[in-house]
C-alpha cells in the first residue's frame, strides 16, 4: 500500500533553521512602545478608580476599629477587610503580570493547616501579615498615585496646547496651566515646551512604574531562597514526624496484634506436644487451633507490610491500588478516580505524590471504619494542571475527628507535608467528615 506524501509548507519569509520563529506566547506579547502606551492607559484608569478603592479600604479599617467592641461587629468588618485587601492584591499581581509578563505566580490565599475554626483564624492571621500581599498593595497605591499625576499632566498638557493658539484671540496676556500669566507673544513657545514637559513626565512615570512594579511584585533571589529553605525545613520536619508516627504504629501493631498471636501459637503447640502421646485427639485439636492462629498472624503481617509499602501501587498505578483498597474496606466505598494519562507516575516525584495520596486515603478509610460509625464513604481523586494530585475522602459518620499527636490523622498530615502538599480536615460534630489532600509531583 502506498501513501501520498504530505506536502511541505514553506516556512514564513525570514524564518530559517538558524533563525526560527519566536514562540507564540512571545509573538503575542505587546512591543515596548505599545506596552508603554498600555501602561499609561492603566495608570490613568487607576487614577480614576484608585481614590474610590483606597477610600473604601480606609473606611472599612476605620469602621472596624471603631466598632470592634460593639458586639463584635467590628471584628466581622475587619475580617471582610482582610478579604478585600487580598482581592486588591490579587488584582494588582494579575494586572502587573499581564502587562509586563513578569512570570510570577498569582497571589494565593494562605492554606488552612489546622482543622476547624481555629485553623481558619490562623490562616486568616497569616494572610493578614502576608508580605507578598502587602507589597502588591503598596504597588497598587503607588500606581494610583502615579495615575492621578498622569491625569493632572494630561490636563495640563491640554491647557498648554490650547495656549499655543492664544495669539488668535487678540488678548495681550495668557493664563498659564500652573497659575500666573505671560505675554501672548510667548504663548506658542510656552505651549510647545509645556506639552513636551508633560509628555516627558507621563512617559517618565510609566517607566518608573515598571521599575517599581518589578521591584515590588517580582520576589528577590534572596526571598526565593529563604522561601525554599523554609519549605524544605517544613517538609523535612514533616518527614521526620511522619516516620516517627509510622514507626510507633508498626510497633503498636506488632506488640498488640502479631506478637500476642504468635505467643499464643507457641503456647498452643507446647500443649499439643505434651498431649500428643497421652491424648492424640486433643493434641490434634490444639494443632488445628495453632494452624488457624498462624494463618491469622500471616494475614496480619501481610496487612502490616501493605501499610508500609503498597506493591500494587508500583505495579499497576494509583487507580488500581485504590480499587484494591476499596475492595478490602469494611464499609462500602464509592470510588471516583479520574487521572489524566501520563499526568502522574512519570518520575519518582509523581510516585511519591501517589504514595502520599494512597496512604492518606487508606488511613482515612481505616479511621472511618474504626471510629466514625459511617455506613459509606466516597473517595474522589483528580489530577490537576501541573501534575498536582487532589483527593477528597468523605464519610457519613458522626464527625468530631481531630488531629491528635501520634494519631492516624497526624500521620496523614505529616506525610502530606513531607511531600510538599496541603492537608485540610472538616469534621463538625454530627458529621460528615471530609478530608482533602493536595500533593504536587516533585520535578
Amino acid at each position: 500500500m502506498t501513501t501520498n506524501p504530505t506536502p511541505l509548507t514553506p516556512p514564513p519569509v525570514g524564518v530559517t533553521p538558524e533563525h526560527p520563529a519566536p514562540p507564540a506566547s512571545a509573538a503575542a506579547r505587546p512591543k515596548p512602545p505599545l506596552r508603554l502606551f498600555l501602561t499609561i492607559l492603566q495608570l490613568a484608569g487607576l487614577g480614576v478608580i484608585g481614590a474610590g478603592v483606597l477610600a473604601t479600604l480606609t473606611g472599612l479599617l476605620s469602621a472596624g476599629l471603631a466598632t470592634a467592641l460593639v458586639f463584635g461587629i467590628g471584628l466581622v468588618i475587619l475580617v471582610g477587610l482582610v478579604y478585600a485587601l487580598f482581592g486588591v492584591g490579587w488584582f494588582e499581581v494579575a494586572r502587573a503580570d499581564d502587562l509586563y509578563h513578569l512570570g510570577v505566580e498569582r497571589l494565593r490565599w494562605r492554606p488552612q493547616t489546622r482543622p476547624g475554626f481555629g485553623g481558619w483564624l490562623r490562616a486568616l492571621g497569616r494572610q493578614a501579615i502576608d508580605g507578598r500581599m502587602w507589597r502588591a498593595l503598596v504597588n497598587f497605591f503607588l500606581a494610583c498615585l502615579a495615575g492621578g499625576i498622569v491625569l493632572r499632566l494630561l490636563w495640563s498638557g491640554l491647557v498648554w496646547a490650547i495656549t499655543a493658539f492664544a495669539p488668535l484671540t487678540g488678548s495681550e496676556t495668557v493664563q498659564g496651566a500652573w497659575g500666573g500669566s505671560f505675554l501672548t507673544s510667548w504663548a506658542p513657545l510656552a505651549g510647545v515646551l509645556g506639552v513636551v514637559a508633560c509628555a516627558a513626565g507621563i512617559f517618565g512615570l510609566a517607566v518608573l512604574h515598571r521599575v517599581l512594579t518589578r521591584a515590588l511584585i517580582v520576589p528577590s533571589r534572596e526571598a526565593e531562597l529563604t522561601e525554599q529553605v523554609r519549605t524544605t525545613s517544613a517538609q523535612r520536619e514533616g518527614a521526620v514526624r511522619a516516620a516517627d508516627v509510622e514507626r510507633t504504629r508498626i510497633e503498636r501493631d506488632l506488640h498488640d496484634g502479631v506478637q500476642p498471636r504468635l505467643v499464643s501459637v507457641g503456647m498452643t503447640l507446647g500443649l499439643a506436644q505434651q498431649k500428643i502421646d497421652s491424648d492424640p485427639a486433643a493434641a490434634k485439636a490444639l494443632i488445628d487451633e495453632a494452624h488457624t492462629s498462624t494463618k491469622a498472624a500471616i494475614t496480619e503481617l501481610r496487612q502490616l507490610a501493605r501499610g508500609i509499602h503498597a506493591s500494587v501501587l508500583d505495579d499497576r498505578g494509583l487507580d488500581a491500588a485504590l480499587s484494591a483498597l476499596a475492595s478490602r474496606s469494611h464499609i462500602p466505598v464509592q470510588l471516583d478516580v479520574r487521572l489524566e494519562p501520563g499526568s502522574t507516575g512519570a518520575n519518582t516525584g509523581c510516585r511519591d505524590a501517589e504514595a502520599a495520596v494512597y496512604f492518606a486515603i487508606a488511613e482515612s478509610l481505616t479511621n472511618a471504619a474504626k471510629h466514625s460509625r459511617a455506613s459509606e464513604c466516597r473517595v474522589v481523586v483528580r489530577s490537576r494542571e501541573g501534575g498536582v494530585l487532589w483527593a477528597r475522602v468523605e464519610d457519613n459518620g458522626m464527625g468530631g475527628a481531630q488531629v491528635q499527636p501520634g494519631g492516624g490523622l497526624d500521620g496523614i498530615s505529616n506525610r502530606v507535608l513531607a511531600a510538599g502538599g496541603t492537608f485540610r480536615l472538616d469534621s463538625p460534630a454530627g458529621g460528615p467528615t471530609a478530608l482533602e489532600v493536595t500533593v504536587p509531583c516533585a520535578s
